[in-house]
């Protein structure tokens, strides 16, 4: 059993494979309030899969931080939650032609892409990211390419569409869990193909097969802290 406050007549929730999720998102929200169940049910804090609908609705770990919390796992992802079976790490950032790169590593030590942190312009206010995986373009969110931005994309109707695809990933977290404060939608394009689809730091629907999901993880990761 990995949560707290579960009801005795719950079944545990199984651990999903990593690799078959497809709308994940970092909450610590295993079951939320429904029927009898008053409060949100909470676990570990963990990469999440929405599974059933209603009083069945749990929230399915995928991915999970390591067990005892120390600089050296700071950056580690496990598909259990004892830490048996490494997922994915960071390595320390390294500054190349002005933009941060963080090398993500299979279980084998394997580089598998890198997460880039570029420092903001003078007229923009936060970094902006990218996410390079080899043998594909580098994928680039609508926060540097919708033009006027991603409040405009929603307005225009395409960002509309988008919150209503990510609208199961968004209600994780809702009744107590890790809901942030304001929400963000964004695209991620790899040259002209829609990959993955964001909201806020902590929700995430992938568009794309061939996404790595350690990469997303990874950014997760890195802009959660």
């Amino acid at each position: 059993m990995f949560g707290k406050n579960r009801h005795v007549d719950e079944p545990p929730i199984p651990v999903v494979p990593w690799t078959d999720a497809w709308e994940f998102a970092l909450t610590d929200e295993e079951r939320p309030a429904a029927g009898q169940r008053k409060r949100a049910a909470l676990g570990v804090r963990a990469f999440r899969v929405a599974q059933g609908s209603g009083v069945q609705r749990v929230n399915a770990p995928c991915a999970f931080f390591p067990p005892q919390s120390s600089a050296a796992d700071a950056r580690r992802l496990y598909e259990d939650a004892e830490g048996g079976r490494l997922i994915c790490s960071l390595d320390e950032p390294q500054d190349v032609e002005g933009r941060r790169h963080y090398t993500v590593r299979d279980e084998r030590g394997e580089a598998i892409g890198t997460i880039q942190r570029i420092a903001p312009l003078k007229h923009a206010l936060k970094p902006t990211w990218r996410i390079a995986q080899p043998g594909h373009p580098e994928i680039v969110s609508s926060a540097e390419w919708a033009q006027g931005g991603p409040r405009e994309m929603v307005q225009r109707g395409a960002g509309k569409l988008l919150l209503g695809v990510v609208q199961a990933v968004a209600d994780m977290g809702a009744e107590g869990g890790d809901q942030p404060a304001k929400s963000r939608v964004l695209e991620w394009k790899s040259g002209d193909e829609l990959v993955l689809t964001s909201e806020g730091d902590l929700r995430f629907l992938v568009r794309a097969a061939w996404l790595d999901r350690r990469l997303v993880f990874a950014y997760a990761l890195l802009r959660t802290g």
